[in-house]
């Protein structure tokens, strides 16, 4: 079976490094990394990625809004999005993740194991 195709989009290029190798070790994910929230929709489509990690706070477009941008296209509209937030902590949230008007969001810093089981999730497949 091919590798599932994550794209993440966050401005710290030292973050987005240490996830996409944790990601990809085990041969599950292919990762492709884009530090400015503008250049993710050409890059999303360019990569047609299954699932989108998206930072929400970068100085050039927040997360929400390369969202609606990303919903504007029609080979993206359907991609799930898991936001990736520093503004809440994942003891404000009392676990790994919670909900962004509608939608999944993972407070940093994150862990493996708990990215790994939401994103599998979003992807409707059992984590491994």
């Amino acid at each position: 079976m091919s590798p599932k195709r994550l794209l993440l989009v966050d401005d710290e290029e030292p973050f987005t490094r240490l996830l996409k190798l944790n990601l990809e070790e085990g041969g599950e994910y292919e990762v492709r990394v884009e530090n400015e929230g503008l250049q993710a929709i050409a890059a999303a489509c360019e990569f047609e990625p299954d699932l989108i990690l998206l930072d929400v706070i970068m100085p050039d477009a927040d997360g929400g809004e390369v969202a609606a941008r990303l919903r504007t296209h029609e080979k993206l509209r359907n991609v799930p999005i898991v936001f990736l937030t520093a503004a809440v902590s994942k003891q404000e949230l009392d676990g790994p993740s919670g909900l962004i008007g509608g939608r999944v969001f993972v407070a940093k810093p994150v862990n493996k194991r708990e990215l790994v089981e939401i994103i599998e999730r979003e992807l409707g497949a059992p984590a491994s």
